[in-house]
């Protein structure tokens, strides 16, 4: 074969060194979406939240502000079942209206709507940094069966462990960040300044924790699929056995 014979590299090609990681930043983003519900997840965190501020500031009406928002969570729930996609984001919603509801009914005060959600950020942002300092990160339990990888991080793989945590403490300072912002204007301001500021701040302490989980993740090493380490040892195991049965048909036919 000639020089002119010979495949020319094709410049406009990414380098095959480059795809891997290319590969692992799409996986991450792909696995932290499904994880934290995606952009439709966010939107469904933040209406009926909205819908409760937004009715109570123009006429003050405690019933039918939480009825509003109650009723608005149904009907996402509704509306994903009927579509057959996964609820699990939309029930947790369901789930915090229906607290905040039952408080705010209970005290009659408005601002209480908001109190359980406020209550559970604050003790997941510790929930993140107490798991991470007792060396077992918590976004590392959340996403390690997203990833297939389980607890495989733990022992086998310290660069992703050491991820993990650089993620935890993210969450968890991002949290109560926010949390340090709320529980003064729960006691200082009104409701609907108490409302706007929490619809405000839903969206984008989210998207931060989950950009900088993206970042450490992605130059992370790759996980440990132990789901396929399993199937590979069963079929392993089966090839054994089949070779051990085939040897003693033999060795039966050789005595025959």
């Amino acid at each position: 074969m000639t020089s002119l014979d010979k495949p020319t590299p094709d410049t406009d090609q990414p380098h095959s060194t480059d795809q891997p990681a290319a590969d692992a930043k799409a996986v991450t983003e792909a696995a932290l979406f499904e994880a934290f519900g995606g952009v439709r997840g966010m939107v469904e965190t933040v209406l009926p939240g909205l819908l409760f501020v937004t009715i109570f500031t123009v006429n003050k009406d405690l019933k039918a502000s939480a009825i509003a928002a109650l009723a608005l969570s149904l009907v996402l729930v509704v509306v994903r079942l009927i579509r057959k996609d996964t609820v699990k984001h939309a029930f947790s919603g369901v789930f915090g209206v229906a607290f905040g509801v039952v408080f705010a009914m209970m005290t009659g005060n408005a601002k209480d709507f908001y109190l359980p959600g406020m209550i559970y950020t604050l003790g997941l942002a510790l929930a993140y940094l107490i798991t991470t300092l007792a060396g077992v990160p918590l976004i590392g339990l959340i996403l390690g069966p997203v990833f297939k990888e389980n607890l495989s991080w733990r022992t086998r793989n310290p660069g992703r462990k050491k991820a993990y945590a650089k993620a935890s403490y993210a969450w968890g300072l991002i949290l109560l960040a926010k949390c340090a912002i709320l529980f003064p204007l729960y006691w200082w301001a009104d409701t609907t300044q108490l409302g706007w500021v929490l619809v405000a701040l839903k969206i984008p302490p989210f998207l931060l924790a989950v950009y900088l989980t993206w970042v450490f993740l992605a130059k992370a090493p790759p996980p440990i699929d132990v789901f396929a380490e399993m199937e590979a040892q069963e079929e392993a195991e089966k090839a054994r056995k089949d070779a051990q049965n085939a040897r003693a048909a033999e060795a039966r036919n050789y005595e025959v």
